[in-house]
């Protein structure tokens, strides 16, 4: 069953451009051929499988902007657009992990497993290392627009540039929630600096969290994250149809996050891409602190969770998180919601008179009856 899945991944693919050989430098580092029994942390964190009781995804497609994929057993790739015309290869395995932890296919025995295996998956190659550069990247954005995603995984950093901004509006005009790393601090230079395209508006942007659920001391505060993905000592298949175990960064949290707006997107395909994304905000994990957002995505609630509705019918996600407080600071109360008020006073004031009637009933309807309903003497 796997080697089909695998011809069938291969007969799929798709370059947009004539393929040249890769670099002769494009050799990834050796992953792991088979893994443990154990079921990786973040799968068991994010209780993914019992959201499969509701959907796996089908029907959605997610477009990942990176560093292209290499075929593995799990993997099932639609199409591979290739922006740097050097072939599809993966030449770091940064986009292969990425993809895989999106879509990879659940089958007995085998410990890992994607978040929405059923999605379809179009993968963007717009570099050869875990860089890349801007213009490919908007090129990147403009090809996943024209793919017809629902959904865009962008794991990469970048600065913030007119071109990129724009690509990504034109992303999100199209109704497509777009999901970003919030980028890992590396030094005293990136402490300060959010990461683009994740801190554009309108982008579900992904801080990096451990086991713990507290926030990877190497994920950037600097960027509005909205909420977080596991991000550390993360599994995940790897060029030469194996798996990397230990790796760390947002890039490898956002695609839990792009999975998890899948699943929402084949549950509830009405929902505009605001609304997955506010949705997704909504039923996090709650936490707090800078670089935190609502906390840990919850791929479960996102599916279940009964919330309430606007005026005009639409499902009310909540409101982004608001910008986290300095330490020491104690949040302001929220206002009273006098309509709320008002309301509960007059179901309250409803069932007294309904009791009351009631009561009235219980007291009067016997002695009617023993009467036989005559009128009788006013004493």
């Amino acid at each position: 069953m796997i080697g089909r899945v695998l011809v069938a991944s291969m007969l799929a693919v798709h370059l947009a451009a004539p393929a040249m050989a890769a670099d002769a430098d494009c050799n990834p580092k050796k992953g792991l051929l088979k893994l443990p029994v154990s079921e990786p942390w973040a799968q068991k964190r994010l209780d993914i499988k019992n959201a499969w009781r509701l959907t796996q995804g089908a029907g959605v497609t997610v477009a990942v902007v990176d560093s292209g994929v290499d075929y593995h057993p799990q993997m099932q790739i639609s199409k591979i657009i290739d922006e740097t015309r050097t072939n599809y290869r993966d030449c770091v395995g940064h986009g292969t992990a990425v993809a895989g932890i999106i879509s990879a296919r659940y089958y007995a025995g085998v410990p890992f497993h994607g978040v929405a295996p059923q999605a379809e998956i179009v993968v963007i190659k717009q570099s050869n290392s875990t860089e890349g550069d801007v213009d490919k990247l908007v090129s990147g954005i403009d090809d996943a627009v024209a793919a017809g995603a629902d959904v865009i995984n962008i794991s990469v950093r970048a600065s913030d540039q007119p071109a990129l901004k724009a690509a990504v509006q034109r992303a999100l005009d199209r109704d497509i929630v777009v999901v970003a790393a919030a980028g890992n601090v590396t030094g005293p230079d990136d402490e300060d600096v959010p990461a683009y395209p994740a801190a554009y508006e309108g982008v579900l942007a992904v801080g990096a969290a451990g086991p713990d659920g507290r926030r990877a001391d190497s994920s950037n505060a600097a960027t509005p994250v909205g909420v977080l993905g596991p991000g550390v000592d993360i599994t995940a298949p790897w060029p030469g149809r194996g798996y990397m175990r230990g790796l760390e960064g947002t890039s490898f949290a956002a695609p839990y996050v792009a999975g998890t707006a899948a699943l929402v997107r084949a549950r509830f395909p009405k929902l505009t891409q605001e609304q997955v994304r506010r949705r997704i905000i909504a039923t996090a994990d709650g936490g707090t602190g800078a670089g935190v957002g609502a906390g840990m995505v919850n791929p479960l609630l996102a599916l279940t969770a009964v919330l309430p509705y606007e005026e005009a019918g639409a499902p009310v996600v909540a409101e982004p998180p608001p910008p986290a407080l300095p330490p020491g600071a104690i949040a302001k109360a929220p206002p009273r919601d006098q309509s709320a008020v008002d309301i509960s006073m007059a179901v309250g004031t409803g069932v007294l008179i309904t009791i009351m009637v009631v009561g009235a009933l219980a007291l009067l309807v016997p002695l009617g009856r023993r009467r036989g309903w005559r009128a009788g003497r006013v004493s």
